[in-house]
């Protein structure tokens, strides 16, 4: 029965959208509310940035819709589990509306960036409240227990990182959801085996919407006025949901689950593309002195749209990586140490790149600095 409530919860949330989205587009386009193009934006035309709208009254809807179907028909949550899974969804759906209305507020009129991550920090601060936070790195980096002193800032640092990778990985068609939808699968499938059932609602909850959108965003004409973009909106409400589910998913608590390594790297190993792009951007700005919050051409997918690639072959190109990367670490955790496995992993994305800036270079094209206010940050229309 819980895998059926969970197909159900999927298939209300990609109607839900599927019915949402072209009426986003009919306000977006009778109102005039449009990502202009720009020199480091690859559309040339006006489109809506408004799809991240959509994303948690859909999600609100299929999950708390099928939880109340769940309890009529008798078939309750375990009791012990209640005790986790009640805070934890209570405080995290206080930090989804206050990133939904900061979204909201930088796609339609623009925020400023100091305004955003204060947000940030606040609705992450959310999680440690209701007791979910790093508690345990298992022997990564030879640290294994963390004190809540230590733990608790840990957390909102690496979520605040992990949101605002989200962000700038969004920059092309179908990039951003296509990495979470792979991430939300795999995350899903894992809370499933677990019997985990409300996280693994919230999971294909969230993956049902990101469906729709990616028709939308991948094959929409603009010039049939059918495409459109998630905006800050719908990033910063996807990066909140897919860092919940890693943190609680490699969060100790033997009441839930089994606390090992394993379980942490695969949990994190959903995210390494969109973390190892933005950590390898940060370190180059610094190298080149320049301010961290400067954007640039230097992403993984401004690096493969220069050596040739279409956007289309770019999107595909960085969503087999993230399968290499997931296959990888499946396939490894169970045979070699967790430090061993990070270190595999970064050697792995560096020689990806710089195969890519040996292809660059032999072409003769100009690495580009591009100095203008950070887009996942100060957004304006």
């Amino acid at each position: 029965m819980s895998y059926l409530l969970i197909m159900l919860c999927l298939s209300i949330s990609i109607a839900l959208s599927a019915l949402i989205i072209p009426r986003i587009l009919v306000v977006a386009y009778r109102k005039k509310l449009f990502d202009l193009p720009t020199e480091r934006k690859v559309h040339n035309v006006v489109i809506p940035r408004l799809g991240g709208f959509s994303f948690l009254p859909t999600i609100l809807f299929s999950l708390f819709l099928v939880i109340g179907i769940r309890y009529l028909i008798g078939f309750e949550l375990p009791a012990e589990a209640l005790d986790f899974v009640v805070p934890e969804l209570f405080f995290l759906i206080c930090g989804l509306i206050l990133l939904y209305l900061a979204g909201l507020k930088d796609d339609l009129v623009g925020l400023r960036y100091r305004s955003k991550f204060w947000v940030q920090v606040v609705a992450v601060s959310m999680l440690p409240m209701s007791g979910l936070w790093i508690n345990n790195l298992y022997g990564l980096l030879g640290i294994y227990e963390l004190s809540p002193w230590i733990g608790i800032p840990f957390t909102i640092f690496v979520v605040v990182f992990i949101i605002n990778s989200i962000n700038l990985i969004d920059g092309l068609d179908g990039l951003a959801s296509g990495l979470g939808s792979l991430s939300l699968l795999i995350l899903g499938s894992f809370f499933l085996y677990h019997h985990l059932w409300i996280y693994a609602m919230l999971s294909f909850a969230t993956l049902g919407v990101l469906i729709p959108f990616f028709y939308y965003n991948v094959f929409g004409k603009a010039e049939h006025c059918r495409k459109i973009f998630m905006g800050d909106t719908g990033s910063l409400t996807l990066g909140y949901v897919l860092t919940f589910l890693v943190i609680r998913c490699s969060s100790c608590h033997p009441e839930l689950m089994p606390c090992s390594d394993k379980t942490f790297i695969i949990a994190f190993a959903t995210l390494l593309i969109p973390i190892f792009d933005v950590f390898r951007v940060v370190l180059l700005r610094a190298r080149l002195h320049k301010p961290l919050f400067v954007a640039d051409k230097n992403h993984i997918h401004h690096k493969l749209l220069s050596i040739g690639f279409s956007p289309c072959r770019s999107m595909l190109a960085i969503l087999l990586m993230a399968c290499l990367f997931y296959v990888l670490n499946i396939a490894l955790v169970y045979y070699i140490n967790c430090n061993l496995l990070l270190l595999i992993d970064i050697a792995l994305y560096t020689g990806l790149n710089i195969w890519i800036d040996k292809v660059r270079d032999r072409k003769g094209i100009k690495k580009e600095i591009v100095e203008t206010p950070l887009l996942s940050l100060n957004k304006k229309i």
